[in-house]
């Protein structure tokens, strides 16, 4: 049996009294952070890795093994995003207890074991030691040992980025990419093909192909994949674009853009040639879209709306227009 140590009594003592007032003053900070953030609460959430990881789907992972990592570039995690903020703060009482054995640790100077990340975009996500992650952070650690799983990705992401913004990004990434590879700009002086859904430019992609097979089927000679989309532009894209503009579509569907609603009623369209028979109308089509899924407004709403985005929607053109030729 061992002596009785008064001396070390009381600085176990001192030490659990340290991590509690830690824990406390990290809590508060999260409490002020919440408030700070109340209009905008996506802003104060940590990034969940399955979230990240379906929005950018990486294809493969590489065992990096120990490095050490920059705590503020550890931005979520992928078991406990609810447990702690955007900036690893605890959200909870609950975790009081373990936050205050691995702070004691700190306070102790044991050498605790590395976390286990997960790398994606330049970023972390904390794949076990949330807690430690949590208690770093909070105590102005500036780097804290890791074994780190990568996982590619073209995309970049930023500490401060929220998921909403990590689409955008996806988003405007995979415009730049269709852009390059097919010349649309060039080619049709457009240059606001605008989606609000990753994917897209892959689907509007395979139109064109599509397209150009039909095209195909009439003449010898298979056609350049740049004929075949100006075609496709002027005689399937434009005209259901016109639709959409003329019949005020884009009132009924707030939030998503004109390209949106075209792969939606192209995709409605095949949906109803298939019940109906293949001479159903195009413009059939678009308006019964609008009617099965269209938010109802005001008739007064609609015709201001309509014409403000109208005046937008031409002045837009002649911008894009004179893009193009200069």
């Amino acid at each position: 049996m061992s002596p009785f140590n008064p001396n070390q009594t009381y600085q176990d003592t001192v030490l659990h009294v340290q991590a509690a007032e830690d824990f406390s003053r990290a809590r508060n900070k999260a409490l002020l952070s919440r408030i700070q953030h109340f209009m905008h609460l996506d802003k104060d959430q940590l990034l969940s890795f399955n979230d990240v990881k379906e929005i950018l789907k990486p294809r493969n992972e590489v065992y990096r093994g120990m490095q050490v990592v920059p705590v503020n570039l550890i931005v979520g995690s992928e078991g406990r995003y609810r447990d702690f903020n955007k900036y690893f703060l605890p959200r909870s009482e609950h975790l009081r207890k373990r936050w205050e054995r691995v702070d004691q640790a700190r306070l102790r100077d044991i050498i605790l074991p590395p976390i286990q990340l997960y790398e994606i975009g330049g970023v972390y996500f904390v794949r076990d030691g949330n807690h430690r992650v949590s208690v770093a952070r909070s105590q102005g650690v500036e780097s804290i040992d890791a074994e780190v799983t990568s996982l590619s990705s073209e995309i970049s992401i930023t500490p401060s980025q929220t998921v909403d913004e990590l689409r955008d990004s996806l988003i405007e990434y995979e415009k730049k990419i269709f852009y390059e590879k097919t010349r649309f700009g060039e080619l049709t002086g457009d240059y606001g093909l605008d989606f609000t859904e990753a994917g897209r430019y892959d689907v509007i992609y395979n139109h064109i192909l599509v397209h150009k097979y039909y095209l195909n089927l009439h003449i010898l000679e298979e056609i350049p994949f740049s004929d075949a989309l100006i075609s496709w532009y002027n005689n399937v894209y434009e005209p259901i674009i016109q639709i959409i503009k003329d019949e005020w579509i884009e009132l009924k569907f707030p939030g998503y853009t004109a390209s949106d609603l075209y792969v939606w009623i192209v995709k409605h369209w095949d949906f109803l040639k298939k019940k109906y028979g293949v001479h159903y109308s195009l413009a059939k089509a678009a308006r019964d879209f609008t009617l099965t899924y269209g938010k109802r407004q005001g008739w007064f709403f609609r015709i201001l709306v309509a014409l403000i985005d109208r005046l937008g929607y031409c002045s837009k053109k002649r911008r894009n227009n004179k893009e193009a030729k200069g």
